[in-house]
């Protein structure tokens, strides 16, 4: 036992406290540059405060004086609102104090937050609970296993320490039902397929590894974790027990048609069933390339027009199999289903341009950012061609990560999802040349040219396609802004059209003025926006092309957070009959709480797959910005007033209510 063990292990609480409360004030009369010198004896003080009973309750009714006196400031975990519950296990790990302390008090903050009893002001208290329960269920391993004895010789006391702080927090987001807690948040993600799964596949491994673990007591805990196990790990009777591939391979080849079908039925069923993708499954696609089409279509589980498409384009979906399918890619086989699902082979410009993929030659710098991102197991360019197949076949599966680049993804969507071959066009400029040109009011803007975005730094917890484009549309996008500085109106009027693609409304429309920030015109505001979008008020003239639209992102306790891009797609009355807008919001998770009673729906409600909804009024009352067509505006003047009232009344209860211009909203006949 080091000394620092033996001092970790006894003493009393108060005096503890005392030195750090001592500590803490110290800290706080600090000046900021300085600060980080003084926060040593803080997190040296908490970790002795942490071992002992009741020391996690003092530290976490202490949080909010703790974050004050600038514990945090200068560090990773200054800003809550980003961080990654994924990397918490790699700092609660490590051999130092300072980093395995911050991260212990970042997670009592988040419970503090979680509980109700701290009001932060950059993160809800469901954004805390929800990041708390995925750290909780990405180190399940702390929680219910003791330390082994790599961890003990590496990290000391450290290693008992986490445990300490895993039952706490466990006790205090409801431990008895953490595993069923996780299980229900799989499959609250995974109905919203997104491209990026990796995460979900590591909560199901970790699931996996508890439930196989005779040390561990899960109780009743866990029951409904059998279906995504099986998803990965044992889809099929030829996989069962999961035997490795080098043994799945040996039963394929040993077996007859019939059986080869009933494989290749019970891994489409799977795959659909819950949107992941076994890499048994890789195996066998890869097998019955020389099989016959009907087995392979049987394996993705295709429809008439997916099997049609598949018959039409053989050569091609066979050299994207071949190149885009192995074991260390399966999400492509989804992505090739869904793109086929969709037909968009048979636009003339998809298939040649997917042909260029499957033979584009990579330049250096983007095989070294795929390479940095997802390894070397597979070829950069298997890689990127598994990012295209998926983002065309789930244009609304794309995420920004944790990067302030929505405009950039919404655009990936939008493209993916309404123009296909322009996607590609932009894949290869990106992924070969390493620059973009777009065009703004007839002059070129170049990638290469405009090297500051609004991302300060690369992003690189992307999807493949992202990862290698979004750097330059960030680029672009900032350079378009720049352009229209001096223009007295918002410079969303004159980008998104430019940027997103000919089908934005020239009809524009922003509820905000751009000098004073306060609330300017919204009785116009909202009735152009009914005309324009609700059937009752349009003549039932659906949506045709998805829009670039612009919201005001609130908390679930309603207070403004931040402007955020995202696209119309549809309006249309759910199951219920109530008209509700279905829109994309690439944040990769729509279902959130923005307050006063605005909960955004991602199933249930006539959700397909990767929208969000909500009803027309609540969805008005977060709205900022919307586009038009100018000569298709509807009647404003009939809008129903109590509806434009009730909207008005949300909007003064959340984003709106410090945007209250000298005088009061002024009401509006609606004619202009």
């Amino acid at each position: 036992m080091t000394t620092e063990d033996r001092t970790d292990s006894g003493g009393e609480l108060p005096p503890l406290l005392a030195k750090l409360d001592d500590a803490a004030q110290a800290l706080a009369q600090t000046s900021s540059f300085a600060k980080s010198l003084k926060s040593g004896r803080v997190l040296h003080a908490a970790r002795r405060v942490v071992m002992v009973e009741g020391g996690c309750e003092a530290l976490e009714s202490r949080m909010p004086s703790l974050e004050s006196a600038g514990i945090f400031e200068g560090s990773d975990w200054s800003q809550p609102q980003i961080l990654l519950p994924a990397l918490a296990k790699y700092s609660l790990t490590a051999p130092a104090t300072e980093t395995v302390m911050l991260e212990a008090l970042s997670e009592l903050r988040m419970l503090a937050v979680a509980r109700g009893n701290y009001i932060h002001p950059s993160i809800s208290q469901q954004q805390a609970h929800h990041h708390l329960t995925q750290v909780l269920a990405l180190n399940l391993d702390l929680l219910f296993m003791p330390p082994s004895e790599a961890e003990r010789t590496r990290q000391g006391s450290l290693a008992l320490l986490t445990r300490r702080l895993f039952q706490y927090l466990a006790d205090g987001i409801g431990y008895e039902h953490i595993v069923d807690k996780l299980i229900d948040e799989i499959w609250r993600i995974l109905e919203q397929r997104p491209i990026q799964v990796d995460a979900v596949k590591q909560m199901i491994l970790q699931i996996a590894a508890c439930q196989a673990n005779p040390a561990i007591e899960l109780g009743s805990s866990g029951q409904g974790a059998d279906r995504l196990i099986s998803s990965l790990f044992g889809t099929t009777n030829g996989c069962r027990e999961d035997p490795g591939l080098d043994t799945y391979q040996q039963r394929l080849e040993s077996m007859d048609n019939a059986a080869l079908q009933y494989e290749a039925t019970g891994f489409a069923r799977a795959m659909h069933d819950t949107g992941l993708v076994s890499p048994y499954h890789s195996q066998l696609m890869r097998f019955l390339l020389e099989r016959g089409d009907h087995l392979l279509s049987e394996a993705m589980g295709l429809s008439s027009t997916g099997r049609d498409c598949l018959l039409c384009y053989r050569e091609l979906v066979h050299a994207m199999i071949d190149l885009a399918v192995h074991p260390q890619s399966p999400q492509a086989i989804y992505g090739l289903a869904l793109l086929l699902e969709r037909g968009i082979l048979y636009q003339p410009p998809v298939a040649p341009a997917l042909w260029r993929q499957v033979a584009l030659p990579l330049s250096p710098y983007s095989q070294q950012r795929l390479h940095i991102a997802f390894g070397d197991t597979l070829s950069p360019a298997a890689r990127l061609m598994e990012g295209v197949l998926c983002m065309l076949g789930q244009p609304l599966g794309v995420g920004q990560g944790n990067n302030p680049t929505c405009q950039s993804a919404r655009a990936l969507s939008m493209w993916a999802y309404n123009d296909p071959d322009y996607l590609l066009q932009m894949v290869a400029w990106a992924a070969r040349d390493d620059e973009i040109i777009m065009h703004f009011e007839g002059q070129p803007v170049s990638s290469r040219e405009n090297p500051d975005g609004v991302a300060k730094q690369l992003p690189i917890d992307l999807d493949p396609v992202s990862l290698l484009v979004v750097p330059h549309l960030d680029r672009i996008y900032a350079e378009m802004g720049r352009r229209c500085i001096g223009r007295d109106e918002d410079p969303h009027r004159w980008i998104n059209p430019e940027f997103h693609g000919w089908w934005a409304g020239r009809g524009f429309r922003i509820a905000v003025d751009i000098a004073t920030g306060q609330l300017h015109g919204l009785d116009d505001f909202l009735r152009y926006f009914y005309a324009s979008y609700h059937p009752f008020y349009n003549g039932n003239q659906p949506l045709i092309h998805p829009q670039p639209a612009g919201i005001a992102i609130t908390d679930s306790a309603a207070r403004f957070i931040g402007w955020h891009a995202i696209t119309l797609l549809r309006v249309s009355l759910d199951p219920q009959q109530v008209m509700r807008m279905y829109f994309f919001n690439p944040n990769n998770d729509s279902g959130q709480d923005w307050g006063d009673g605005v909960v955004v729906s991602t199933s249930g409600n006539g959700e397909r797959f990767g929208e969000a909804s909500l009803p027309f009024e609540d969805f008005a009352s977060r709205l900022y910005i919307f586009h038009y067509d100018p000569l298709e505006p509807g009647t404003p003047t009939n809008i129903d007033p109590q509806s434009i009232e009730t909207v008005i009344g949300k909007i003064q209860r959340s984003w709106g209510a410090d945007r209250q211009p000298p005088g009061g909203l002024q009401a509006s006949t609606g004619e202009t």
